[in-house]
């Protein structure tokens, strides 16, 4: 099985942490490194987190780092270890810029991105961005078809009812062909049927082990009405409870090929201690 990091970057994280943490997580041999997106937070806000109790959000302090600024930053300080968004929340965000930090980021790091993305749930975020909340799922089909456009064709172009671009040409391209392989994440059905009409994986997150199979085999059975076979979508997830190396055989028994790891960056030895811990019982 193949094992990733969650890093929640943000203002007490400074660059020389940050690089330093790259390193020992390439040096362990992780296979991914995975950062998140919010612009802008709040104090006062609808509690619609969906993976904690009280669905408010926790653990980034006030704010995070812009997901490609801080991948970025870690490509220019690792070699061989994956960079990925998790997740970037195409809706609110504008296609054509999306589309060429992804390229350009893909093209730096010599190919080593996963774009990975989700609707949003904070409404607030939206409203700050002046985006609409209604139809982000739509908008977000969009977006993303603006953007595979962009990635893969000479001249670009796309006439859909919530974004409409012209002609046009955006070089660099992508190293990844046709694109970097693009992850939906979400747990319901709307998520996976995403996954199964325009994805290469799937990111769950908070699934117990023992309820992941009904995901899996909801998943495929998306994947078949769509003429795709369960192969050609790769199955991550971030576990809802810290991982042990028993949760990590059943998940990886149930067909999850890369389970990511949160670990702690408030000072560097407790870091490498905890991706030690990660990498012995995730390798073993």
């Amino acid at each position: 099985m193949e094992a990733g990091v969650f890093l929640g970057l943000n203002d007490t994280t400074p660059p020389a942490f940050i690089a330093e943490a790259a390193g020992a997580i390439e040096e362990r041999g992780f296979h991914a490194i995975w950062v998140p997106e919010h612009v802008v937070l709040f104090e006062d806000y609808e509690p619609n987190y969906p993976y904690s109790r009280d669905g408010r959000i926790g653990g980034f302090g006030k704010g995070m780092m812009e997901p490609f600024a801080a991948l970025t930053f870690l490509a220019a300080h690792t070699t061989r270890v994956r960079l990925g968004t998790a997740i970037c929340l195409v809706g609110q965000r504008n296609p054509v810029y999306t589309a060429k930090q992804v390229a350009d980021l893909d093209f730096l790091s010599n190919g080593r991105v996963n774009f990975g993305i989700g609707l949003g749930w904070l409404k607030e975020e939206f409203a700050a961005l002046q985006v609409p909340w209604a139809r982000r799922g739509q908008r977000a089909d969009d977006h993303i078809a603006v953007m595979k456009s962009l990635w893969c064709d000479e001249t670009s172009s796309y006439d859909g009812e919530l974004y409409k671009l012209p002609p046009s040409i955006m070089y660099p391209k992508p190293v990844q062909t046709p694109h970097p392989p693009i992850f939906v994440g979400g747990e319901g059905d709307a998520a996976l049927r995403r996954v199964a009409n325009l994805a290469q994986g799937w990111m769950g997150a908070n699934i117990e082990a023992e309820d992941i199979p009904e995901r899996i085999a909801t998943l495929h059975r998306f994947l078949a009405a769509r003429g795709r076979a369960p192969d050609e979508v790769k199955i991550y997830t971030l576990p809802n409870r810290r991982p042990n190396a028993d949760r990590c055989r059943r998940l990886e028994d149930a067909g999850v090929e890369q389970v990511l790891h949160m670990v702690p960056m408030r000072e560097i030895g407790e870091t490498k201690a905890a991706l030690d811990e990660f990498a012995r019982m995730t390798f073993a």
